[in-house]
């Protein structure tokens, strides 16, 4: 045992849970900590970010691609509230992240005191779990425990607030084995058997894929599960490439952007199989009306989920891949020729449709998905283009789709790009955005240039707020309030002013032109896409309606939205 700073205590805890990079923003409080991360530069690598909810969202990212526990940092007061954003779209998506703040000294608590700030309790209702660390003695233990309640049954962030003066005074410290967490599941073996049972009586099963069915690295079992069940499969924006994309049983996303194929497949079946989801509002429309038919089974981590929003015929609580491995063991083949031909049909009938006239948003995902191999990871930042990607780019593995789901954050992207970058640094990274989000983060472009990091960056500009904008227009009688954004900002200009290679281009032969040239250049690059203003994304189902109320360009022309 040694008597050690509370500083080095910190980054000895974080040496011993395997942590070799944090993405970070210094200021006074947290001035102790980066000073004995000076120290250890040699062993934990610092990426300094333009904005702390860019260090928010690049551990996010990091944690995403490599099912590793992402790590932040940041200073008291402004510092400390600016990663509010990025904890809360890792607490919505389930993302395993340890933000790691200092605050005042503990005698200047409670007194107003300059940059101080309560950023455990703003954050409670966003994390896991939150601590202030006022005893150093409680130090080490204390980023131990965050770190395995980060990790445990459902994943999540979790803060640390650290006083100061307990970053400077000394304390015991004495190394420990990080504690394994092994994966739960507490199901019985009646509740296996009586689940296969439930199985082999439906006619029209369905299968539907989460985020969970990632987090859980089911994709395996779960591959072995649809084949025995022979099911159609559709996933939800946090589940894409849980399920391989291009697997002829794949029916497309659900929800207010799925498929016609996927939201009226859901709405016949006669037994629903929800794997890792939690049937958010923009998933399941009408709750009244979805899945009306069908018998649902709710396979899930969190039991806190279970007909919480949709209530469940059954359930069973635990690891994704544990469960479908017990199902997979005493699941003997079955077979649906009838209804699996039905849906292909409906695939047949209603495919989503690429628009390659010219230059769109379709056709730029597209080829994205052409270019690239398979293990790429795409990061998107929210909106149209977010939704295009989900339709048109064939995710075929898991960890290499990163998106604010829950939260929906608008400048997500970039940052999660750069923290997937630096932590599977062999794999192309692309962040996909339209212009109103690439504007919200677009400094951390900075980031990437500072450290040789080599994303790609598609804005894909159609100068507005795009999905705002068809909102307005099919809902709010084309009254464009807010959503015009034909200023004088020079995206290549202010990206090449950063110190990244910037191209922008107006023609398909132009797009592919630059997209191939990125791809070679080893090097942050900017492909800014000049794009239709009323672009929009179909299918659509309508605020409030039935998923089975799925509509699209043609649908609109026969029956118009009044």
């Amino acid at each position: 045992m040694a008597k050690l700073s509370g500083s080095k205590i910190i980054v000895e805890c974080l040496l011993e849970q395997g942590v070799d990079t944090v993405f970070g923003y210094p200021g006074g409080a947290i001035l102790n900590l980066y000073d004995e991360l000076y120290k250890y530069q040699d062993r934990i690598k610092h990426i300094l970010t333009s904005h702390e909810q860019g260090a928010a969202h690049a551990a996010d990212g990091y944690a995403r691609a490599s099912d590793k526990v992402g790590v932040c940092l940041a200073t008291s007061g402004p510092g400390a509230t600016n990663l509010v954003t990025g904890i809360a779209s890792a607490y919505m998506d389930s993302i395993p992240v340890v933000a790691i703040t200092c605050n005042v000294g503990n005698n200047l608590l409670g007194k107003d005191s300059f940059q101080e700030v309560d950023i455990a309790g703003i954050v409670m209702p966003v994390t896991k779990y939150s601590f202030i660390v006022r005893d150093g003695n409680k130090l080490a233990d204390t980023i131990r425990r965050a770190f395995k309640i980060a990790v445990s049954g459902r994943p999540g962030p979790v803060l640390i607030d650290i006083t100061k003066d307990v970053t400077g005074d000394s304390f015991e410290y004495e190394y420990k084995e990080p504690e394994k967490v092994k994966p739960q599941v507490s199901v019985t073996e009646e509740e296996i058997l009586n689940t296969i049972s439930l199985i082999r009586g439906s006619k029209k099963p369905f299968a539907l894929v989460g985020g969970g069915a990632i987090l859980s690295d089911a994709s395996e079992e779960l591959r072995t599960f649809v084949s025995k069940v022979d099911c159609p499969v559709a996933d939800t924006l946090m589940g894409k490439g849980a399920f391989d994309g291009s697997n002829e049983k794949y029916t497309g996303m659900v929800g207010m952007h799925g498929t016609k194929a996927s939201n009226l497949g859901i709405t016949e079946c006669d037994l629903l199989i929800v794997i890792g989801a939690r049937f958010s509002d923009r998933v399941i429309g009408n709750a009244k009306k979805f899945a009306k038919n069908a018998k649902i089974l709710h396979i899930d981590v969190d039991a806190a989920e279970i007909s919480k929003n949709i209530k469940a015929d059954y359930s069973l609580i635990g690891d994704a891949r544990l469960i479908l491995r017990k199902l997979n063991a005493r699941l003997d083949p079955v077979h649906h020729d009838e209804w699996v031909a039905h849906i292909e049909r409906l695939k047949d009938m209603y495919p989503i449709k690429t628009n390659k006239s010219n230059l769109t948003g379709e056709y730029i995902i597209e080829t994205i998905d052409e270019k690239t191999k398979d293990d790429t990871i795409i990061s998107t930042e929210v909106g149209q283009h977010q939704m295009w990607t989900a339709q048109f780019y064939k995710f075929k593995n898991p960890r290499t789709f990163l998106t604010s789901g829950g939260l929906g954050t608008m400048g997500y992207g970039l940052g999660a790009a750069i923290g997937a970058k630096v932590a599977m640094p062999d794999k192309t990274v692309v962040n996909i955005a339209g212009d109103g989000c690439f504007r919200m983060n677009m400094n951390e472009i900075a980031t990437a240039t500072r450290y040789d990091i080599p994303i790609i960056q598609v804005i894909i500009n159609n100068h507005v707020l795009g999905m705002v904008r068809q909102w307005q227009n099919l809902f709010y009688g084309k009254r464009y309030s807010q959503t015009i954004l034909r200023d004088k900002v020079d995206f290549v200009k202010l990206a090449e002013a950063m110190g990244a290679k910037a191209k922008r281009v107006t023609t398909k032969e132009e797009f592919d032109e630059a997209f191939d040239e990125a791809l070679k250049s080893n090097t942050t690059f900017v492909i800014e896409c000049e794009i239709d203003s009323d672009e929009k994304v179909f299918p659509m189902v309508s605020p409030g309606a039935a998923i089975s109320d799925v509509f699209d360009e043609k649908d609109l022309k026969i029956n118009p939205i009044k």
